[in-house]
């Protein structure tokens, strides 16, 4: 049977940088990566649909190690993708990867100290090989990469039109000179509508409730400034630093002054839209700033595309699907050859493994985070799991600096595992984000549990985690360690 000291579980942007960041740091680990697609990429490889972008400026999405050079800040999918493929030739790391190996259950032995993870032979077939390894970093990211969410609409199955959910969006969906609605509110349907207004005959967004959005350009004139006049790496660090400080404090001025946020964002919407629209019903969302994520509309195009009469917004809730489109609660109908369901994703934590500890299985959601990393009881395993409030690589990157220091730690203490232990009966158990969205709600059950205080609290802040990744005492209590 194989083995490596080190497996990551994805190939997506989180997977690429664990590698890359043990290849710089931990350089006698031998490691590999299990992609269960025939392909690297994860999200940005995954999602086809048009105008797919990032939601985040690519200078705090982009790798600390690697600078972002593209003009743009508000990257497409293909240029993301580019940079993720970039990476892994520039250090190496594509032949680490083993492609159409879905890892579907993992079991520790301490008699051993080793993982032993049984692999499925692609995406179909029921095949099993398996894996050995001291240490897994799970990269698989936090939703189904099988199927999006899609709620039980009645009718649906009388709908004459096509009906699509972006994350198996594929060439044959035709939209050009078709009616389109799109359901949904969030990122995705506000990348897409003003994409698919290019060509379609109409676009609707149909929401159910808003969501607070922001216009801002695709290219950040300062960043690409200070890249004309200083070394790249000086001036991607720079530029870095700059958006990380303004993102937090957005963030926190949302905290502090909810209404006064509220104002700002629905004031610049009226700007762009005007003061006949109706911004109160449409633009004018029930819950406070950040509750949710802010929706970023590059160029405001989603605005010119509303004012061009390209594309429309209708505030409803849908009652049943028609032959010909969608009937609404209000009694009104929209008319449809096509509707597009960006109704979100469906949450899956470690990839859906079943995870076992000398014979017993083990449910995360049972479990408390340790420093966000690592899981109470469970030895020798860490997880990548981003920010809510900014950039998800922020935090996959802290973490992964964080398992090499305490690989490291390990070898200098001769130590063969390391186990987050929860002997406070202080720590009161909360939920593993304060989030609103949708399929976080629809998914917190399935999500480890975070702590009230400690190193069990779970920090959406990057200065606080730089000094919790970098600075924390790897001998504290709460890490059991086994020599054996």
């Amino acid at each position: 049977m194989d083995q490596v000291d080190v497996l990551i579980v994805g190939a997506g942007l989180s997977g690429i940088s664990a590698a890359v960041h043990l290849s710089k740091h931990c350089p006698s680990k031998s490691y590999a990566i299990l992609e269960a697609r025939e392909s690297m990429g994860g999200t940005w490889d995954l999602f086809r649909y048009p105008g797919i972008r990032s939601d985040s400026d690519m200078y705090t999405l982009g790798y600390s190690f690697k600078p972002w050079t593209d003009p743009q800040a508000i990257a497409d999918g293909p240029s993301i993708l580019n940079y993720i493929n970039e990476t892994a030739k520039e250090y190496g790391i594509a032949e680490h990867i083993q492609y159409n190996s879905k890892a579907v259950a993992a079991e520790w032995s301490s008699e051993q100290s080793l993982w032993t993870v049984s692999i499925q032979a692609g995406i179909d077939d029921q095949a099993q090989r398996k894996l050995q390894c001291r240490f897994m970093f799970m990269c698989s990211g936090y939703y189904n990469y099988d199927h999006g969410y899609t709620p039980d609409f009645n009718g649906l199955d009388d709908f004459n039109g096509q009906f699509v959910h972006p994350q198996q969006w594929n060439p044959e969906v035709d939209y050009k000179d078709k009616r389109v609605v799109v359901i949904g509110s969030g990122a995705t349907a506000v990348t897409l509508v003003p994409e698919l207004a290019k060509e379609a005959t109409s676009v609707t967004m149909l929401q159910r409730s808003p969501t607070y959005m922001v216009a801002g350009p695709r290219e950040d004139a300062v960043a690409n400034f200070l890249k004309s006049i200083l070394p790249a790496q000086t001036a991607y660090n720079m530029i870095r630093w700059k958006n990380i400080k303004i993102s937090a404090l957005s963030y926190k001025a949302c905290m502090k002054w909810p209404n006064t946020m509220r104002n700002i964002f629905v004031k610049g919407v009226r700007k762009e839209l005007g003061e006949e629209y109706d911004i109160d019903t449409h633009f004018q969302p029930h819950y406070n700033p950040w509750e949710q994520r802010l929706c970023l509309v590059p160029e405001g195009e989603l605005f010119e595309a509303i004012k061009n009469e390209r594309a429309d917004i209708v505030t409803d809730h849908i009652d049943h699907f028609t032959a010909e489109g969608i009937q609404l609660k209000s009694g009104n109908h929209l008319a449809a050859d096509l509707v597009v369901c960006a109704t979100g994703l469906e949450l899956k934590l470690l990839g859906g493994i079943t995870v076992r500890v000398n014979g017993s299985e083990l449910h995360t959601s049972d479990l408390v985070c340790f420093r966000g990393a690592m899981f109470q009881d469970i030895p020798n395993m860490a997880l990548a799991f981003g920010y809510t409030n900014a950039s998800w690589t922020l935090k996959c990157d802290l973490v992964s600096e964080y398992v090499c220091r305490l690989l490291n730690h390990m070898d200098q203490i001769n130590a063969k595992s390391c186990t987050p232990r929860l002997s406070d009966d202080t720590v009161e158990k909360l939920d593993f984000v304060d989030f609103s969205s949708g399929y976080f709600k629809r998914g917190l059950h399935m999500l480890p549990k975070q702590g009230s205080h400690g190193p069990w609290v779970v920090n959406q802040n990057y200065k606080k985690d730089i000094k919790s990744f970098r600075k924390s005492n790897l001998n504290e209590a709460e890490l059991e360690y086994a020599y054996n």
